[in-house]
């Protein structure tokens, strides 16, 4: 009687695959559950509030010029609607950019860096193709993350005051840089693998479930440089 085979044990390269394979599906899971609560966001609280604005104007309409207190407390409340509906759309757009799903990666980049520069005060270009390139929604996503979490390192982190984004697309490939002008990277924190951004090394295995790359590195003449290549 023969003795049933044992299973070999996966090697370093399988493991490593099945690894990338399982946190880019659930990074996609992710994603979606990030998509949907904006989108009930959107549609539950955002138009709700939408709502109260228009019956508080209304209101508003038929208190008497006299009644300084009632209108005092009309413009406190209309101020207070309209703070929870710029919160409310902030969140949303941390969740999911609906610009990225419906106008596609240009549109969403185009609204992202500016917004991040004037918010950041360090002065951000932005370069990108003529035509916007077709991307799978789990490309385009990882495309604006990158850029996200790229942007934020260099406004917790690079002492910066320049960032360049740049957007590449030869048809095959799309290549997406954020480029510095800071303080650089320390001595060994030239491979993500040695740096403790848990969002980086995120990026990485999206990228490589992707099968493209995320390279992090010193700039040629100072800074840091961000850059994810993903084939189409």
């Amino acid at each position: 009687m023969t003795e049933p085979a044992h299973p070999q044990p996966a090697s370093g390269a399988d493991r490593s695959a099945d690894l990338a394979e399982m946190l880019g599906y659930l990074a996609a899971c992710w994603d979606e559950e990030r998509r949907l609560l904006a989108r009930q966001l959107h549609d539950s609280l955002g138009s709700s509030m939408t709502a109260l604005t228009m019956h508080l104007a209304l209101l508003t309409q038929h208190i008497p010029a006299d009644n300084k207190a009632m209108r005092d407390r009309s413009a406190q409340m209309k101020t207070l609607l309209a703070n929870i509906i710029e919160t409310n759309r902030k969140m949303q757009l941390d969740l999911w950019n609906d610009k990225l799903e419906f106008l596609g990666l240009r549109a969403a980049l185009a609204e992202l860096v500016p917004e991040w520069s004037a918010a950041s005060g360090v002065k951000a270009r932005l370069s990108l193709p003529d035509d916007d390139g077709v991307y799978t929604r789990t490309q385009g996503v990882v495309l604006l993350r990158c850029v996200e979490e790229g942007l934020r390192n260099v406004a917790a982190h690079a002492q910066a005051s320049e960032v360049e984004v740049v957007l590449d697309d030869d048809g095959d490939q799309a290549m997406l840089t954020v480029r510095d002008n800071g303080k650089g990277l320390p001595q060994d924190g030239g491979q993500i693998e040695s740096n403790s951004c848990h969002g980086l090394r995120l990026l990485r295995e999206r990228a490589r479930f992707l099968g493209g790359s995320l390279e992090l590195k010193s700039g040629e003449s100072g800074g840091a440089v961000l850059r994810m290549t993903l084939p189409k």
